[in-house]
């Protein structure tokens, strides 16, 4: 799963990004979403329960720049079992300052975690993808729902 966040859609970077990935895997779905609270909370609730890590109220923060909010979410599909390490490779660093300049994030990402702490927010880095298959499975519910169930290959259903 591939999820392209607000700030890679203001910045019309949407194309690019999944153009980039799609070097990498085949993109067998895309789909626009306009996010609601409960997408946002269940996609991101393995951060809320450490949300105490963070110096701000990440379910405040999430809400603020998710909700209403345009992401694009895309299906990727690969041919191995390091494809989720492989793509989050072509990412580079959570934060884009710190990326090699020859990753999405590097070569796009305007923004730095001193920024973001100083502001009291996430940092803005363009884009998620999904660590593994179970996390791929997880996500894929959030994003395109029980009626979307037909874009996954026959072993992929569960």
């Amino acid at each position: 799963m591939i999820l392209c966040k607000p700030d890679a859609t203001r910045r019309n970077l949407v194309e690019p990004i999944l153009a980039w990935i799609g070097r990498e895997v085949e993109i067998t779905a895309v789909r626009q979403v306009t996010v609601t609270e409960q997408q946002i909370l269940t996609h991101y609730a393995d951060m809320i329960e450490i949300g105490g890590r963070f110096p701000f109220d990440v379910v405040a923060e999430l809400r603020r720049n998710y909700v209403g909010a345009t992401v694009t979410v895309a299906l990727g599909r690969g041919d191995s079992d390091d494809t989720p390490q492989r793509v989050r490779a072509l990412l580079g660093h959570y934060a884009p300052a710190q990326a090699a300049p020859d990753t999405i994030r590097g070569h796009y990402g305007i923004d730095s975690t001193a920024a973001a702490a100083a502001e009291g927010r996430f940092i803005d880095n363009l884009v998620h993808t999904s660590d593994d298959a179970h996390g791929a499975a997880r996500e894929f519910a959030v994003w395109f729902g029980p009626h979307h169930h037909h874009l996954l290959r026959p072993q992929e259903r569960r």
